[in-house]
């Protein structure tokens, strides 16, 4: 074997047999001496190379550890919203949901702030988004009180006066005051997914859930406000009073009944919109062409849907077929517990078809706040 190519166990091997041949008489010195010399600059080349080794691996092992802790600190520094707005704790968020919460708690082993786990930006914005989305309910006013809420409303008060200097005091204002209280209800939404949809993961997972329940809850949400606002009497006691327009039966509303409706509003209720369903604007824009003259059946007013009102081509005598009126200050949504949607996920109701019940559910109070500020349009024989 070549020397250089000699392991350190073969290189002794071999020294011991080279001095046991320097006790024969006829041994060539020279040619020992020189193997000797051989096999120490061999030895000497090992060792150098282990020495070469192991400085790289102490390299690479302190490397290691120092990105490691490098790593730890960025961790530890990382704000609550940097972590939930990251792509991990968006992935963890998810897998929370469906009842493993081991990946999202180690994430917030330090951040955590009495067991609440916040939801990610990411879901936070989909839940803000349905909500902006169902017209009707982006234009009304929101506050965020726990438990139930009263709410004053002027029912009639005295205007003000001029008074000159010098002459008697003005007569004390008559005011009678009505107390809307906002009392919080569930409104639920739930759908059944498969074991597919289950293993999705992360962001497709979130937006496949919340897409879905967060839009028709709100949805549910709107059509519980309309409802509160046709149950309004003419008269404000502990409801605010709500004023009627009516138009004559006939095929296509009449042209002017926007204008005699808006007309019926307080004039503390601005910004104006229409709320009908779709097939009344149908009717109303037939009406419009067959005017024969230039003319906004709307009178430049948002027209918002909504199908829980009555299609105008159905209905009858007494029946809302359109409102008209000021969402943002005649109607208010309390969120006692914030907007985001609380899910629950059921895998033993329907196991055995393969799917998982998921239920959606918000808490909020909706009511009408302030009398004469929404007009209902219905027909009149």
């Amino acid at each position: 074997m070549e020397i250089n190519e000699m392991s350190m166990e073969q290189i002794e091997t071999r020294s011991v047999e080279l001095s046991n041949l320097l006790n024969d008489e006829n041994a060539d010195l020279e040619a020992i001496s020189n193997e000797v010399e051989m096999l120490e600059q061999r030895k000497a080349q090992i060792i150098a190379d282990a020495e070469t080794r192991k400085a790289m691996i102490e390299e690479v092992v302190d490397s290691i550890a120092v990105e490691t802790i490098e790593k730890e600190e960025v961790r530890k520094t990382m704000t609550l919203e940097e972590i939930r707005n990251s792509k991990e704790y968006v992935n963890a968020y998810a897998e929370y949901l469906k009842g493993d919460e081991k990946e999202l708690r180690a994430l917030l082993s330090e951040n955590a702030t009495n067991g609440v786990v916040p939801v990610p930006e990411l879901v936070y914005n989909l839940v803000k988004n349905a909500w902006e989305r169902e017209g009707i309910m982006a234009r009304v006013r929101k506050s965020y009180m726990k438990g139930n809420l009263k709410v004053g409303f002027e029912i009639s008060a005295d205007g003000a006066v001029v008074h000159t200097e010098g002459a008697n005091a003005p007569t004390e204002e008559k005011l009678i005051l009505g107390i809307v209280e906002m009392v919080p209800a569930s409104i639920k939404k739930w759908i059944s997914i498969s074991d597919e949809v289950m293993d999705l993961r992360g962001e497709a997972f979130l937006n496949y859930i919340y897409d879905e329940l967060t839009y028709q809850i709100a949805k549910k949400a709107a059509d519980e406000l309309i409802a509160k606002i046709k149950a309004c009497g003419t008269v404000s006691t502990n409801t605010p009073s709500m004023n009627v327009a009516v138009g004559q039966l006939q095929d296509n509303p009449a042209v002017d009944t926007i204008a005699q409706a808006l007309a019926k509003l307080s004039d503390q209720a601005t910004d104006p919109v229409i709320i009908m369903n779709k097939a009344t604007w149908g009717a109303f824009k037939t009406a419009q062409y067959g005017a024969g003259y230039p003319i906004d059946v709307f009178e430049g007013l948002p027209v918002l849907f909504n199908n829980s009102l009555t299609a105008y081509s159905a209905a009858t005598t007494g029946v809302t077929y359109a409102i008209v009126g000021s969402l943002a200050e005649g109607a208010l949504a309390n969120f006692p517990a914030g907007e985001e949607i609380t899910i629950k996920f059921d895998d033993l109701s329907l196991a055995e078809k393969d799917l998982v019940k998921v239920v959606g559910r918000e808490y909020v109070a909706l009511a009408v706040i302030a009398p004469d500020h929404f007009v209902q349009i219905k027909k009149e024989a």
